[in-house]
């Protein structure tokens, strides 16, 4: 039913006084009888989550945090493969995780940082320099430590940003907008690809991804072994080592963060600039993003006029996978910063583009260059044929076909709320020959995949996804207990140190997808999206209360629906809901079931209940928040009318921080 805008009303966020008005509030009224099987589910995952964490800790990790490792690192390689093990500890503490697990966040992030410095990988906390496919993923712990604790967190996060906001650090250049060259960070010194006379181009690594400027002929003197092609020393230097590469788009997020943090203009200024230059390269290039500008910001300056062929770009490993997913952060930074949602079309145009050169079959007979994580993913279905997209492009076209990975346009959907953006998803969901209900219980690194399934939950067509992905989720975490067992006592070398990162038994996607109504963070850099949050106002903190489960069934802003539960047969909660990751949405209005007659419970002598009776009512809002009592046993479900990114996102709590100032977008901005 739609909403009538009657009922009390909250008025503003700041009351004639001057001081923030408190959230609404309203309380829940209908009884727990039979648990939902979702919720009693949730509650057990968090209850797992947080007996598996601390083993991780006590059997991988010492006493200052830094993981068990008494290796060198001999490479520039290895930085992001420390912090990764982490990134979704502090992320699991604002869904509703242990009080001690924030600390604990922060203490691996101090005790690696330590162990890294001392391995000669970090300057003043920062990466000396490399690639951003690498960089983003690094970065995804801080930035959740940012969300949880912005106190303790910003001036890390500013220091870090002003290394590409500021020319004088020799990471951007503003006359040309671009990133001066594809590994950078806090030494200026570091230069190039490689610190050798070749890059180490390993034979597998040729087998699997080609080879880099395989346009160039080969050499006088040749064929060359890979440890002394010429290819792989001065012209891969020269030619990829300096200017701008389409994965160093990802920097955005860390500026992203310190505006978030700040709401210092600068931040803003410079991510509309260098996103706007690639958007400008978009469009020149007929809508699909290259990955390459050379030193004067021109496309194909160094690689003879190629819009494919730079560092991490079209020609190398991963292509789309990590190109689209830079551009995605990108993109969605700049949307976020200014309220002009055609940032995001330099994405679109892209996929669109892949879209269109798609071609059926069965992964079995693709070039993949990713197929250990297809084998998981796909499972028996590896043999149905399905649309494969291209990942890569060289001299010879486009190649390396792969199933759709979901993640981007799962992205753009979710901050728009557009009609092309679902219709998008629909239609490839159409054209797909595997059923999207299909739920397996995989975890790549990315800690995401299953966002195909989420989409056609929120279609309403599979009331039980929530119950599947959950149980997934405890399989998830039963295997990485027994791989721990396994490998806890391992002397770990620097070729395994992934090792870690298939060990760390925090599985978060399923708790996002379900109680924030998000997909998992962007892996290579991005920052978190959510329709809805929430804070524990007993305990004054982010997350859920103890016993609460909630389950995000709807994230249309017209309708963003969730049921919340009070699992606790004793106890009262109440939980304040946030509109959005960053309190960057406003609550109009709210529709909520209620129970005002208790005739259900019967007479004394009565030997069972009835059917209680379940009415709605409405309230009318005007802020980011809305506070929700559930007295013990009881449930309520909310229907949300949000007006998307209505103000300014902000690290801000209901408890300590005023709401602050409506946002103030462009024009056309979704309602």
């Amino acid at each position: 039913m739609p909403f009538t805008s009657s009922g009390p009303t909250s008025g503003g966020d700041t009351p004639v006084s001057g001081q923030p008005a408190p959230p609404p509030e309203i309380e829940a009224g209908v009884p727990v009888l039979e648990p939902p099987g979702w919720a009693v589910s949730q509650r057990a995952l968090f209850d797992l989550l947080d007996h598996a964490w601390r083993r991780f800790a006590r059997d991988f990790t010492g006493p200052d945090g830094r993981l068990n490792y008494t290796g060198a690192l001999t490479t520039r390689d290895g930085v992001d493969d420390f912090y990764e093990v982490f990134f979704n500890w502090p992320q699991l503490y604002l869904l509703g995780g242990a009080d001690d697990l924030l600390p604990a966040g922060e203490k691996h992030w101090e005790g690696v940082t330590r162990q890294l410095t001392e391995l000669g990988m970090l300057h003043d906390e920062f990466e000396r320099g490399y690639d951003w496919f690498h960089q983003g993923e690094s970065l995804l712990l801080l930035y959740f430590l940012c969300m949880a604790a912005p106190g303790r967190w910003s001036e890390r996060a500013l220091r870090f940003a002003e290394l590409y906001v500021d020319p004088a650090r020799g990471n951007y250049d503003p006359e040309h907008r671009v990133i001066t060259r594809p590994h950078n960070g806090s030494d200026p010194d570091r230069s190039g690809l490689f610190d050798g006379d070749v890059y180490p181009w390993l034979p597998k690594e040729a087998e699997t991804y080609g080879f880099p400027l395989e346009w160039i002929p080969e050499a006088e003197g040749g064929p060359y072994p890979l440890s002394a092609d010429p290819r792989l020393g001065a012209q891969m230097r020269d030619r990829m080592g300096v200017g701008d590469t389409a994965v160093n788009l990802a920097a955005t997020g860390l500026v992203l963060n310190a505006w978030i943090l700040s709401g210092e203009d600068r931040y803003r200024d410079w991510i509309v600039e260098y996103v706007g230059a690639w958007r400008e390269r978009t469009r020149a290039n007929e809508g699909l993003i290259p990955d390459n500008a050379g030193p004067d910001g021109v496309v194909g300056s160094l690689l003879d006029g190629r819009w494919y062929g730079g560092h991490y770009g079209w020609s190398w490993p991963h292509g789309w996978h990590s190109v689209g997913h830079a551009a995605c952060v990108a993109a969605l930074a700049a949307a976020t910063v200014t309220g002009d949602d055609d940032y995001l079309s330099m994405v679109a145009t892209s996929l669109d583009t892949l879209i269109g050169h798609a071609r059926v079959m069965p992964h079995t007979e693709a070039d993949s260059s990713l197929p250990s994580k297809w084998v998981v993913e796909l499972g028996p279905d590896i043999h149905t044929p399905t649309p494969h997209l291209p990942f890569r492009h060289n001299d010879s076209g486009w190649f390396d076909y792969n199933p759709l990975t979901p993640p981007v346009p799962v992205a753009l959907w979710h901050h728009t709320a557009s009609d092309a953006d679902r219709v998008r998803l629909e239609r490839l969901r159409e054209a797909d020959g595997i059923d999207w209900r299909t739920v397996r219980p995989f975890r790549a690194k990315e800690e995401s995949g299953h966002e195909k399934a989420w989409f056609a939950f929120l279609a309403g067509d599979d009331p039980g996804y929530p119950e599947r992905i959950l149980a997934a989720a405890q399989a998830q975490i039963h295997h990485r207990l027994r791989r721990m067992d396994r490998y806890r006592d391992l002397d770990v070398a620097e070729a395994d140190i992934h090792v870690w990162q298939l060990c760390n038994p925090v599985v978060t996607e399923a708790l996002v997808q379900l109680t924030w109504g998000g997909p998992q963070v962007l892996y290579n850099g991005g920052l978190q999206q959510a329709r809805l949050r929430y804070h524990d106002a007993e305990a004054r903190r982010a997350g859920l209360p103890p016993e609460v489960a909630a389950l995000v069934t709807s994230i249309d802003p017209e309708a963003t629906t969730v049921e919340l539960v009070n699992l606790s047969p004793e106890a009262e909660r109440t939980v304040i809901v946030q509109a959005g990751a960053f309190a960057e949405h406003t609550i109009t209005a709210v529709r909520y079931t209620t129970c005002r007659d208790d005739g259900w419970i019967g007479d004394m002598y009565d030997y069972g209940h009835t059917e209680p009776v379940v009415t709605e009512a409405e309230q009318d809002c005007a802020g980011p928040f809305l506070t929700v009592r559930l007295p013990a046993s009881t449930r309520i479900r909310l229907a949300l009318r949000l007006r998307l990114r209505s103000r300014t996102p902000s690290y801000r709590t209901p408890f300590d921080t005023p709401a602050g100032p409506p946002y103030q977008g462009t024009e056309g901005e979704h309602a």
